[in-house]
């Protein structure tokens, strides 16, 4: 009688361990989002209109990308410089999953073994610290994706607008997700990019005469933060090192395969990819134009100025051997500005007069 009930004592546990485990395991991608909208893409996404969220599909061992924050609608002050248009920082990123956590790491690109060896490389990226950017739960998976609740993140200052109002001394400021939401119409995806938005409200002491000055309400400012996901290009890209009398600026890290007694400071100039149709031709057609769109909300006679101005440049492509390299329209109807496909020439309204600049 014993040995019966200890038998039947030892399979309820085994029946309550396999239960509790069927319940901690999550459930299936499809299953999970068979009733939200899908957006197929780089990294799909998907509209849960109920809830006013947005999950994101990331792949169990998914390749490093560029993530990009940026600030589509801004303050209106030239004092503060949170201006509409604003790009944020430029990250290598890329998502580690483990278990039932997906991790947002953004690589310190700052140090690096230009080199081969693989161990070499390796012992630089050990020894200088990567950044966690935001840990986030799986609530769904398959064998090749996880799916993660993307809200949070998106609905925090990931610009660092309460840093820049503090600086600046226009008060104490925070985010209150009780105010803000996703921003579907400007959240879409692209086959290399994919684009999200939302509108965040952040809350304090608006104090500072140049928030007074532009602000609806100094205490409660509703901004837009803009994330994008962008593929890495290909292999085929040649960096140009920096020269101090091109009248440019220069992107800069620290090598640790140069040779002992060199500079380890390694500088590139930042340019477009541009080349010719027939490499060996004096004058020829580029193989992918550079193509700058003009923000349509400019005024006039600024618009027509801005477009004239800004084709002034081909002349200089023109005297490099290339034809119809570097052109300049007006941004399309239904293009976003912000979308990383269009390199945009964007008109900033301030509390002063506006200028226009891009990226």
């Amino acid at each position: 009688m014993q040995s019966f009930l200890s038998k039947t004592l030892l399979l309820l546990a085994l029946l309550m361990s396999v239960t509790a485990q069927a319940k901690t395991e999550a459930p299936g991608i499809d299953e999970f989002t068979s009733s939200f909208q899908e957006h197929p893409g780089f990294f799909t996404f998907y509209h849960d209109k109920a809830s006013a969220k947005f999950y994101l599909e990331v792949p169990r061992q998914g390749p490093q990308f560029i993530f990009q924050t940026s600030l589509p609608w801004g303050l209106g002050s030239n004092d503060v410089g949170l201006d509409r248009g604003q790009l944020g920082e430029t990250r290598l990123a890329s998502f580690h999953v483990e278990g039932n956590k997906a991790l947002l790491v953004q690589h310190n690109t700052e140090f690096r073994a230009q080199t081969r060896n693989q161990a070499e490389r390796s012992s630089v990226d050990q020894a200088f610290a990567d950044a966690v950017l935001y840990g986030f739960d799986v609530v769904a998976s398959n064998d090749e994706r996880v799916l993660i609740d993307y809200t949070p993140y998106l609905l925090s200052d990931v610009h660092g607008v309460s840093k820049r109002l503090q600086q600046t001394e226009q008060g104490q400021f925070k985010a209150d997700t009780s105010r803000s939401v996703i921003y579907p119409e400007r959240s879409k995806a692209f086959s290399e990019n994919t684009e999200l938005e939302a509108k965040v409200t952040f809350v304090g002491d608006g104090k500072g005469q140049w928030i007074n000055q532009v602000a609806a309400n100094a205490d409660a400012l509703s901004l837009h933060l803009h994330h994008s996901f962008i593929k890495l290009p290909d292999a085929g890209y040649q960096p140009r090192k920096f020269h101090p009398n091109s009248g440019f600026w220069a992107h800069s890290f620290k090598d640790y395969a140069a040779p002992l007694g060199e500079s380890m400071t390694v500088q590139y100039i930042p340019r477009h990819r541009l080349n010719k149709k027939d490499p060996i031709a004096s004058q020829s057609e580029a193989r992918e134009p550079i193509v700058y769109y003009l923000d349509p909300g400019a005024p006039e006679p600024v618009k027509t100025a801005l477009l004239e101005g800004a084709r002034w440049w081909a002349q200089g492509f023109e005297a490099l051997g290339f034809e119809n390299a570097f052109q300049v329209k007006v941004l399309p109807d239904g293009a976003d500005p912000m979308d990383v496909r269009y390199n945009v020439i964007q008109w900033v309204h301030r509390a002063t007069r506006g200028w226009s600049y891009g990226s």
